[in-house]
């Protein structure tokens, strides 16, 4: 059975990436650090694919009444609302040492899910500095590309391979790893409608984007989610981005948010982003930081690519339909 170390002191951050090849390997090295967890008394978060929910419940028996229980799939379908999640677990068990499994990147994942799963996982290691908690995330190695794999050894300060646990030299340093997530995005090869706005616009902004909408797939409510999170990453524009912007509008036959059919909302601005968990971590109500409208698009939107440049910012919004 392999087994994974707890913090190893106060104020410890253990981060490793589990490295399998099968599911009894799978099983073996996730039950074994979930049965550390309960053994020591630590609260335990398992947010997995769902098959794998299913699995690892079977393991643990009678022991998952103590653990709490996320389906990944749902949780991390926008990579960007996972950070939050697991920072809340942590703090409602403050002054323990929590125990987190995370697998944010699993086969089928399109390859905009898995570049902004990656800055996830590099984020993690700023986010959870200096506090004691462990985070577990098992990579496929076999299902997934070599690239992803190799993404996984930069984000991860330490390794459990064939059952070893390693220090990990090829660990990077999360700035590094964000701005090698901010590639250029691809460009839509079909038709994209597009607005300039600027201050005393953000009106206008709401009406041209609502009424093209009603053209699309989307559900009356789903419209209006989409609507909401334009209207939000406008006014960070005008509030953040020079006073100005451009939103471009299309919708996808086959890739959406990587799973479909899709709309498609990109907002491009003169910003910059100085705080990478921007949207990531959930805004305190006394905050003066801002965040609150990256936050909201965040939980609004399937998909949120973020690309940050000394050229400007931009947001590209996904959101599937049926």
């Amino acid at each position: 059975m392999i087994t994974v170390p707890a913090p190893a002191g106060p104020g410890a951050f253990v981060h490793p990436a589990l490295f399998y090849r099968d599911l009894p390997e799978y099983l073996s090295g996730v039950g074994g650090f979930v049965r550390a967890a309960l053994s020591a008394d630590e609260p335990v978060l398992v947010a997995v694919p769902g098959p794998h929910l299913d699995a690892l419940r079977e393991t643990l028996g009678e022991s998952t009444a103590e653990i709490a229980w996320t389906d990944m799939t749902e949780l991390g379908r926008n990579p960007g609302r996972i950070l939050a999640a697991l920072q809340d677990f942590a703090d409602r068990h403050a002054g323990r040492a929590a125990r987190i499994v995370g697998e944010p990147i699993w086969p089928g994942r399109s390859a905009a899910e898995v570049r902004e799963a990656t800055r996830h996982e590099a984020l993690i290691n700023t986010a959870f500095a200096g506090r004691p908690a462990s985070i577990l995330c098992p990579y496929d190695v076999r299902g997934l590309a070599p690239a992803v794999v190799a993404d996984a050894r930069r984000t991860h300060p330490t390794l459990i391979e064939q059952g070893r646990d390693l220090l990990n030299p090829a660990y990077t340093d999360a700035a590094t790893v964000s701005a090698d997530c901010d590639r250029p995005l691809p460009e839509h090869d079909g038709e994209v409608l597009r607005v300039e706005y600027s201050h005393g616009g953000l009106a206008e902004v709401r009406e041209y984007a609502e009424a093209w909408a009603r053209g699309t797939a989307l559900s009356p409510a789903r419209r209006g989610d989409l609507i909401l999170a334009i209207s939000e990453a406008a006014a960070n524009s005008l509030s953040h981005g020079g006073g100005k912007g451009t939103l471009r509008l299309w919708t996808t036959a086959g890739t959406g948010a990587g799973t479909g059919a899709g709309v498609v909302a990109e907002i491009q601005d003169g910003g910059l982003l100085a705080d990478p968990l921007a949207g990531r971590r959930r805004p305190s109500l006394a905050s003066t930081h801002g965040g609150r409208g990256l936050w909201m698009i965040h939980q609004l939107c399937d998909l949120v690519e973020v690309r940050a440049a000394d050229s400007g910012f931009t947001l590209r919004l996904h959101m599937a339909t049926p």
